[in-house]
């Protein structure tokens, strides 16, 4: 599926990962629906897109909000005239061990993970069924979809819960053109792991520099961060992937961190 001219939707486009992918897909002619729960945050990023010669508007959502998904799906489909792809990477992280892991925390991270995924894709797939012309549903999972960590019990399940949904919609979607596959990315350095490296080193009782080192990069072979240009080109070839050979999908991009 060539990218030029299709049309996407991705969930927090307005920082870290989504905001990478949206300006991959921009170079590659993608028309795109920025949606954020921070509307100025997805507003900036696609007055940058569009003032760069692509085409962008911005969509406030709380993916945990059925409304909200429903209404921004549907008004992305409405300007493009169809959808046709979908990127699902809204994510939180609340770290703590599982003894003190309150269960508003639990169902917050839940929420966002695992109700936005399948909120945005219930969404999606009823417009690209009626549309008729297939497309491709990705998702944000992470070498967690794989791995555990300690005090990431809620991050874990919920991205091990994302590689089940997209087998599910794999198995569902094959009859109608729709993909769909999981990007797994080791450790980036977005907001949301520049947050974690000091509560981990909290709780661990060692520095920051040992976080980097013997907890978050120790596995990969090069200890190097995954880069966001690296994700986001994952992310351009998996959309553009022409057939259902690739479908149901965990790509794994962690420097070796996880192999499988």
């Amino acid at each position: 599926m060539k990218l030029k001219d299709k049309s996407a939707l991705i969930t927090g486009a307005g920082s870290g990962i989504g905001k990478s992918i949206a300006q991959a897909f921009a170079l590659a002619g993608v028309r795109l629906a920025i949606a954020d729960v921070n509307l100025n945050a997805a507003q900036a990023v696609a007055e940058q897109i569009s003032s760069s010669g692509g085409r962008a508007n911005s969509i406030q959502m709380d993916v945990a909000n059925e409304d909200q998904v429903n209404a921004g799906v549907e008004q992305a489909a409405r300007e493009f005239e169809g959808l046709d792809v979908l990127v699902s990477n809204a994510g939180i992280q609340i770290i703590h061990p599982i003894i003190d892991f309150s269960f508003a925390d639990w169902r917050k991270v839940m929420a966002v993970h695992l109700d936005g995924a399948f909120l945005t894709t219930r969404a999606a797939m009823r417009l690209m069924i009626q549309r008729g012309q297939g497309g491709t549903i990705l998702y944000m999972g992470s070498i967690h979809s794989h791995i555990a960590s300690p005090n990431k019990s809620a991050y874990v399940a919920a991205k091990h819960g994302i590689v089940g949904l997209a087998k599910a919609v794999a198995k569902e979607g094959a009859k109608y053109g729709i993909r769909s596959n999981v990007i797994c990315p080791g450790f980036v350095r977005t907001p949301l792991v520049e947050k974690q490296i000091p509560e981990q080193a909290q709780q661990f009782g060692i520095t920051e520099e040992e976080v980097i080192k013997n907890v978050m990069l120790r596995e990969t072979v090069d200890g190097e961060f995954t880069s966001m240009e690296d994700v986001a080109a994952t992310a351009v070839f998996l959309a553009s992937f022409p057939s259902n050979a690739l479908t149901g999908q965990s790509i794994v991009v962690s420097h070796g961190h996880f192999m499988q």
